[in-house]
């Protein structure tokens, strides 16, 4: 049996300390860093923490219509979005994920953008 990237890259600690990473350097961003001045992140941090628990073949639950449901409104470009998968890659590249598994967990993010995305 193949090993999740859940438990390949440390469980849901380091997922917790990717997620932190990765909103340290995305909250830096001019485009998207302002959707976030009026957010409390500890509560955002935890959300995502599960949300790549989740996609990285964690315990975590995830129900993906409430993606779609707290963006809804927001006005998220298709370039907020390519910005955030950037920025990601970086993250999860300073994780010491290999290269493999970056794109496969950009993939697997990139199957939300329906969901994120204003249409």
């Amino acid at each position: 049996m193949e090993q999740s990237l859940y438990n390949k890259y440390g469980g849901f600690s380091q997922v917790n300390r990717i997620v932190m990473a990765f909103y340290d350097d995305l909250l830096d961003s001019d485009e998207i860093g302002p959707y976030f001045d009026h957010v409390d992140m500890k509560r955002q941090i935890d959300h995502q923490t599960k949300f790549i628990a989740f996609l990285l073949g964690g315990p975590a639950h995830f129900a993906p219509d409430h993606l779609k449901r707290v963006h809804d409104g927001l006005r998220i470009t298709e370039a907020h979005f390519d910005e955030l998968k950037v920025i990601f890659r970086g993250t999860l590249e300073n994780s010491n994920f290999s290269p493999e598994d970056v794109v496969t967990v950009l993939d697997l993010i990139e199957y939300y953008r329906n969901q994120v995305v204003a249409e």
